[in-house]
């Protein structure tokens, strides 16, 4: 992954790759150059960026849930990652959200980018890695005391604990996720996008539906979420 400052250069990559069909939606004029999608996308994400990162910082302070609001913006631009977006915190114990280039290129528009990045910034400020990780911590030891209980073998003991695990941090995901669309919503409106048309791109997303510990909820919903919280701040 590179650092925000080399985006211009992982964009324009990935314009010249062969066979690349830009999204018909960017405002690309008749005379364009080749690498003018690439431009434009480029151009929207640092826009995006600059806008939404400051705010979403405020918001991280001002809720005083994680220590570290200073965000670092990153480019995961290895060859053949899908669109996608995350967040994570490095060794520092900085937040750190990443996009990968797919992604950047697919958005249609600035609205759909301050959704996403508000969405993954939200994750951060609501604390979810560590709130998940002492969900699975819990789920662990659960499982382990009752397989203990049961006369099990270390073996059978250590895969109960992996399932339990799993199981508690995937009972919540679904929470989470929500979590992150209302206050992404927020984060997207204060900055001054429009959080209801950045969910467009839920629909070209497969809907995960409502899979029993499923991790992501149906996309239906999310959308529902997000206009909700529109209606809630504006009024309307």
């Amino acid at each position: 992954m590179r650092l925000l400052s080399s985006v211009l250069l992982s964009l324009a990559l990935a314009g010249c790759v062969s066979g690349y069909a830009p999204p018909s939606a960017l405002p690309v004029a008749a005379t364009a150059a080749p690498d003018q999608p690439a431009r434009i996308a480029a151009e929207n994400f640092l826009a995006v960026v600059s806008r939404v990162e400051p705010v979403a910082e405020r918001y991280c302070r001002d809720r005083g849930a994680a220590k570290n609001c200073d965000f670092r913006i990153v480019i995961d631009d290895r060859p053949g990652q899908p669109p996608n977006a995350f967040q994570t915190v490095d060794s520092f114990n900085r937040p750190v959200i990443g996009f990968t280039v797919a992604l950047i290129m697919d958005a249609r528009n600035q609205d759909e980018l301050a959704f996403v990045l508000g969405h993954e910034a939200a994750h951060h400020v609501e604390g979810h890695i560590p709130k998940r990780q002492d969900q699975a911590m819990s789920g662990a030891l659960m499982a382990g005391i009752l397989a203990q209980a049961s006369g099990l073998t270390p073996e059978e003991v250590q895969q109960a604990q992996t399932l339990g695990a799993e199981v508690a941090a995937r009972s919540y995901s679904k929470d989470f996720e929500l979590q992150a669309d209302a206050l992404g919503a927020e984060i997207a409106l204060v900055a001054g996008f429009d959080p209801v048309r950045g969910t467009a791109f839920f629909d070209r997303l497969p809907d995960p539906g409502d899979r029993f510990l499923g991790s992501h909820p149906p996309n239906a919903a999310r959308k529902a979420v997000v206009a909700a919280t529109v209606r809630r701040l504006t009024g309307s």
